[in-house]
């Protein structure tokens, strides 16, 4: 069955992993880099699994604990090639990574995580960043690690939500107007 698109044999198809390794803020794993490879109706999914298995085998790419990564060899070898891809495919990776780079940098500003401590007692750590630094850093105690685990959760879904809900308690006087900044 011939198939259609631009991406054809597994040459090309390692030149565009390398294209997108080359551009993604983070590390990340097979799926989300299937999902961005997958830009093209010509690339074959067995195809593509072999030549991500032979560029962790040659160097171009790093895969730790389930993350791919790019090296600088294969930054280096990709830049070389990258223009032997077809201009409206390298378009639309250009368009999926940047969605991607978003939603990792959204990622990164929004940490939680739950501690454990020798009373039996926990720790939910949250924090909100943006690029020029700390928004805000809150520790609650709960009572189970499922009770953290779910603040965590909470915070990392409506982490605007809750920022702003703070702020505007902190800013609200006792006699329920808000000051004015």
């Amino acid at each position: 069955m011939p198939r259609f698109g631009f991406i054809h044999d597994k040459l090309d198809i390692k030149f565009l992993i390398l294209y997108i390794m080359s551009r993604v803020g983070a590390p990340i794993d097979m799926d989300t880099l299937t999902e961005l490879t997958m830009c093209d109706d010509g690339v074959d999914y067995f195809e593509f699994a072999a030549a991500v298995a032979e560029l962790v085998d040659t160097g171009h790419l790093t895969l730790e604990d389930g993350w791919y990564a790019v090296t600088d060899k294969g930054r280096r070898n990709g830049s070389i090639c990258e223009s032997s891809l077809p201009y409206s495919v390298r378009i639309k990776c250009d368009k999926n990574v940047a969605r991607l780079n978003g939603k990792l940098r959204q990622d990164a500003q929004i940490q939680a995580s739950t501690v454990a401590h020798p009373d039996g007692s926990f720790t939910a750590r949250m924090s909100l960043d943006d690029e020029s630094g700390n928004l805000l850093t809150l520790e609650l105690t709960a009572a189970s690690s499922q009770q953290a685990d779910r603040l965590c959760a909470q915070f990392k879904a409506h982490p605007d939500q809750i920022y702003n809900g703070v702020l505007d308690v902190l800013l609200t006087n006792f006699d329920g107007e808000k000051e004015d900044m």
